[in-house]
């Protein structure tokens, strides 16, 4: 159990959270544009062509070309600019999600009902950049927003554990998807309270105190380095 409580499960919770939060601000945002759920893009993506709704394929696939282009910049900059500042890749989100925030506070202002869908580019952006943040031999060791994966590889814990293995198979998996989910209904309840640009505001600054609190945790560590 010391192993899945260790300072980087810890954060990787954090993040998770972080990563829910952003994707249902987004989604519940914008009457349901994907941010962390790639795999509904590639079939809107594709469906949407066929349906005759060129705009909805359209827009998924620009934002699939947002999210991997976040993960692409902040694999370069991990490489060449911070490598021994794991924290970069939350500077990053909160840098997409305040660029966001400002394009949408110019394009409707501070009270529309629903976000553009040009400051949510930045978003899937950003979130492309957080799911670097747990990098190991220059691969990602823990994709926070790909909650499918995670939910395979709990299933397949949970096949180990049946058949004789140790509960830290699985349960370090759950807590993650756990963490994910109630970041997610954090992000849910708080869009019943405010709209638009004052959601993303909020992002932000709930990302730049996470950034803040993976450079105490991480840089300082070594967790991530």
């Amino acid at each position: 159990m010391d192993t899945i409580a260790d300072k980087e499960s810890r954060l990787s919770w954090v993040l998770a959270g972080l990563a829910g939060l952003v994707g249902a601000a987004a989604f519940t945002q914008t009457g349901g544009y994907f941010v962390t759920f790639m795999t509904g893009n590639a079939e809107r993506g594709a469906l949407g062509f066929l349906q005759g709704r060129p705009w909805m394929a359209t827009a998924a696939l620009l934002l699939t070309l947002s999210f991997v282009s976040g993960v692409v910049v902040a694999s370069l900059c991990r490489r060449h600019f911070w490598v021994n500042h794991p924290h970069g890749a939350t500077v990053l989100t909160t840098g997409a999600l305040a660029i966001a925030t400002v394009v949408d506070l110019f394009m409707a202002g501070w009270d529309a009902p629903q976000l553009n869908f040009v400051p949510i580019i930045f978003v899937a952006f950003g979130i492309g950049a957080l799911n670097t943040s747990f990098c190991k031999n220059g691969e990602v060791s823990i994709p926070l927003s790909y909650v499918t994966g995670t939910l395979v590889k709990m299933g397949q814990g949970i096949e180990r554990h049946i058949s004789g293995g140790p509960i830290t198979a699985w349960l370090g998996y759950f807590l993650l998807y756990a963490a994910f989910f109630v970041g997610a209904v954090a992000g849910g309840i708080i869009s019943l309270i405010i709209t638009n640009p004052q959601m993303l505001l909020v992002a932000t600054v709930i990302s730049a105190a996470t950034t803040i609190y993976t450079y105490s945790s991480a840089d300082r560590s070594g967790v991530l380095g």
